[in-house]
């Protein structure tokens, strides 16, 4: 078994930002291991990892962040690796965080442990936060169990959930799916972590997109995922 934490890193035209958020990752955390899930970009993306000789999984098409997502625990599993974490391309991740995620797992036995801005801080009040209250309110009444940043995209997964997500297809990287494995008896954490702001490329959320994520997370946290 690999006892070292691996990184996934979902790009989808993150030429941007790619070499930097890496160089970083090796410089802060050097005993972590990364893979970069190429999806489908069509800028210079590929070609920055085989520049740099960073381990890379192009994949054909862009299939979006959950197809990229699972194409790293599949990885992960394959690899044997005892930890992994879902690491954005864009730079707003910070990797000084990983070693207290993973201790923090370590510690209370967890099975994911999630990167939260929130968990010493209030959201500040803007239509963003608003959402994000909203998707915490309906965790907590749905499970009972408090998560004060479920959009995170920074999370750490023990082996029993690498294995899980690489098996089971219907498991996405968002709040729903944490809702879902919660209600299933999964231990969930989290460490209070900083996270920068996007510098370049273009977020996938903007405001007609961030709609429709709110109706389709709080849906299924709602009614689908007691189906599942």
């Amino acid at each position: 078994m690999n006892t070292r934490v691996l990184a996934i890193i979902p790009a989808y035209n993150e030429e941007g930002s790619l070499q930097n958020t890496i160089e970083e990752l090796k410089a802060v955390a050097p005993d972590v291991d990364f893979i970069v899930i190429n999806d489908g970009s069509t800028d210079s993306t590929g070609d920055i990892c085989r520049a740099n000789g960073y381990p890379v999984l192009d994949l054909p098409v862009n299939g979006g962040l959950t197809v990229g997502f699972q194409t790293g625990m599949k990885y992960a599993a394959r690899k044997g690796y005892s930890y992994a974490i879902q690491f954005d391309a864009d730079g707003q991740h910070m990797p000084r965080y990983i070693d207290a995620m993973r201790k923090k797992m370590d510690d209370t036995d967890a099975d994911i442990v999630i990167g939260s801005r929130f968990v010493q801080f209030k959201k500040e009040h803007s239509a963003r936060m608003f959402g994000s209250r909203i998707i915490t309110f309906i965790v907590k009444m749905t499970t009972g169990k408090r998560v004060s940043d479920p959009t995170s995209g920074m999370r750490m997964f023990n082996r029993r959930m690498i294995e899980l997500f690489a098996k089971d297809m219907s498991l996405n990287p968002e709040p729903e799916t944490i809702a879902h494995l919660i209600r299933k008896g999964v231990m969930i954490e989290e460490v209070q972590v900083s996270m920068r702001d996007r510098t370049t490329g273009e977020s996938y959320l903007n405001l007609t997109r961030s709609a429709a994520y709110m109706i389709r997370v709080c849906t299924s946290i709602l009614f689908v995922q007691w189906f599942r």
